[in-house]
């Protein structure tokens, strides 16, 4: 695997981070550079999201679900969130 040179937010992603207390950005900064690290710490998925990794984490005692893709020397963050309606969102926000 190729060294990881930079991090691309979706769009969704960086509006997701914005609504965020202090705090809960730092421990969203600690999952992002655990990932940027290493990238195969993530779950692959199957069927229509198989080229997407999912990463488990916890956000103050919230475990929370990061999607991202590996593009080359990039790291693509899509979202994040709590599991419910997670891989639903992920889907229509990937295929529209």
């Amino acid at each position: 695997m190729t060294k990881l040179k930079n991090i691309v937010q979706s769009p969704v992603f960086a509006k997701q981070k914005k609504k965020l207390h202090k705090q809960q950005i730092n421990d969203l900064d600690i999952a992002v550079k655990a990932l940027f690290h290493n990238p195969a710490l993530g779950e692959l998925k199957r069927g229509d999201l198989q080229t997407i990794l999912i990463y488990k984490f916890k956000m103050k005692n919230q475990h929370l679900l990061l999607a991202y893709e590996v593009v080359g020397s990039s790291l693509f963050l899509y979202t994040f969130g709590s599991h419910e309606n997670f891989y639903r969102d992920l889907k229509n926000y990937l295929h529209h």
